[in-house]
């Protein structure tokens, strides 16, 4: 398993889940690396280059759904997708509709996370993280996963407005072996707030494509 963070964070928002599942991370820029952040292809090509040998399963988070579904669009090492709270929802491309959204996932968010996000962000650097939104915001990634060809498991929190249900329902049934995984009162931050129910999704996935 292959691991990629979401917009800003790093290796630390799936430590919870790792610790029960294994896996690798991969930073990229703005996804843990305080990099300049080239466009979405060349992300893509900056994570198949550091990909082990062998068929891998990848795990996106938000953000980085895109670049994981651009690889998985074409390299035979991929076995298998799970995307986490997959966006951009193209409906928030407009800053108000996002803003809205981003507040009413976050009251639904435990609030010890707080220290580890802001210490992820920093990281990160707000630069980088405004760049890689632009730099990949316009990506239609249903159209991406129309050309997957690989067990696709898109799962959401049902209290994630950033990514609704009839977006990830969207999403699961465009890819042509895709399947939508919902967890009852989770939000975007599933890594780190459901570890065990993200496990068992993943564990279920490396079985299917063993």
């Amino acid at each position: 398993m292959v691991w990629v963070p979401g917009l800003g964070l790093d290796r630390r928002s799936s430590a919870r889940v790792r610790g029960r599942i294994g896996g690798a991370v991969v930073h990229l820029p703005g996804l843990g690396r305080r990099e300049t952040v080239p466009p979405a292809p060349v992300l893509a090509a900056r994570l198949a280059a550091e990909l082990p040998a062998g068929r891998v399963v990848l795990v996106g988070h938000s953000q980085s759904c895109g670049v994981v579904a651009a690889l998985a669009e074409h390299d035979p090492r991929v076995a298998g997708v799970l995307l986490l709270g997959p966006t951009p929802d193209p409906r928030t491309r407009r800053l108000r509709v996002l803003a809205g959204r981003w507040a009413r996932t976050a009251v639904h968010e435990p609030w010890w996370q707080v220290p580890l996000l802001l210490a992820q962000w920093a990281t990160t650097g707000p630069v980088r993280m405004s760049a890689l939104w632009r730099r990949t915001s316009g990506e239609r990634l249903d159209g991406r996963l129309r050309r997957v060809r690989v067990p696709v498991v898109v799962l959401r929190g049902s209290h994630d407005a950033l990514c609704p249900h009839d977006w990830a329902r969207q999403l699961a049934a465009a890819a042509p072996h895709g399947r939508l995984v919902e967890l009852p009162g989770a939000a975007h931050m599933t890594p780190q707030t459901h570890p065990d129910e993200v496990a068992a999704v993943v564990a279920d996935l490396v079985r299917q494509v063993s």
